[in-house]
C-alpha cells in the first residue's frame, strides 16, 4: 500500500517556495466512494483530515473510519482523524446553548485550539489538505461555520469543495448560508442545526 505523504506534525520545512495553498474542506454527501476519491485527486489533495466526531456511517459503510482510511491510503493520500479536536458534536456541556452546539464556545476550548495548531502547521508547510465531514453542502456543516470561521480569523485561507465539485471561498459559503444577510450587530453567531446530547445527558439529535 502506498504510505502517502509524510505526517505534517513533524517540523518539516515548507514543501515549496510558492504561496501556500488554502486549506480545503469537503463532504462526501451523496457521492460514491469512487466519486469522492476522484474529487480529491482532481484537486491534487495529499491529506484527508476526518473532522467527524463519530467517524462512522450506517448508510455508507465505505466512509466509516477503517474502510475509508484503507481506500484513501491505497489511493496515495494520507488519512488523519481529528474529530476528537475539530469535530462538530462535542459532548462537553460548556459547548452547548439550548441544546445546540455553540461554535463560539467551541472555539474557546483548549481541545479545539490544539486542533487549530495542527492545521496552522499544515498550512505553514504548504500541505494540500482537505477537512472531511458528511454533509455535501458546506454551508450546512461545521466545516464552514466553525472551522472555516476560525481559520479565516487566524488569517489562513480556506476553500470549500461543494456538493457539485465547485471550489468556493469561505465568504461565498457564508453568503450562501446567510443569503447575504449578515448579523446587523457584527459577525454572525453560528450554531449546529441539530440538538445533541451532552456528556451530562440531554436531548437527542433532532432530524435535519
Amino acid at each position: 500500500m502506498n504510505p502517502g505523504p509524510p505526517d505534517f506534525d513533524s517540523d518539516a520545512a515548507p514543501t515549496t517556495s510558492e504561496e501556500p495553498p488554502p486549506l480545503f474542506t469537503i463532504g462526501y454527501g451523496a457521492r460514491t466512494l469512487d466519486e469522492f476519491l476522484a474529487v480529491l485527486k482532481a484537486n491534487r489533495l495529499e491529506y484527508l483530515i476526518d473532522v467527524r466526531t463519530a467517524p462512522f456511517s450506517k448508510f455508507k459503510p465505505d466512509f466509516s473510519k477503517e474502510l475509508l482510511q484503507h481506500h484513501v491510503e491505497r489511493a496515495g493520500l494520507r488519512y488523519i482523524f481529528m474529530g476528537d479536536t475539530l469535530g462538530g458534536q462535542p459532548r462537553d456541556p460548556a459547548c452547548h446553548s439550548d441544546g445546540k452546539v455553540d461554535y463560539d464556545k467551541v472555539r474557546a476550548q483548549p481541545f479545539f485550539q490544539a486542533g487549530m495548531v495542527r492545521l496552522k502547521k499544515a498550512f505553514e508547510q504548504q500541505r494540500r489538505v482537505a477537512l472531511m465531514c458528511s454533509e455535501g453542502r458546506p454551508e450546512d456543516c461545521h466545516r464552514s461555520k466553525l472551522i472555516g470561521e476560525a481559520l479565516t480569523a487566524a488569517g489562513i485561507p480556506v476553500c470549500h469543495i461543494d456538493e457539485d465539485g465547485q471550489v468556493l471561498t469561505q465568504k461565498q459559503v457564508i453568503n450562501r448560508l446567510t443569503r447575504g444577510q449578515m448579523d446587523l450587530f457584527g459577525a454572525p453567531c453560528f450554531t449546529s442545526r441539530k440538538r445533541y446530547a451532552t456528556a451530562e445527558g440531554g436531548p437527542e439529535a433532532e432530524p435535519h
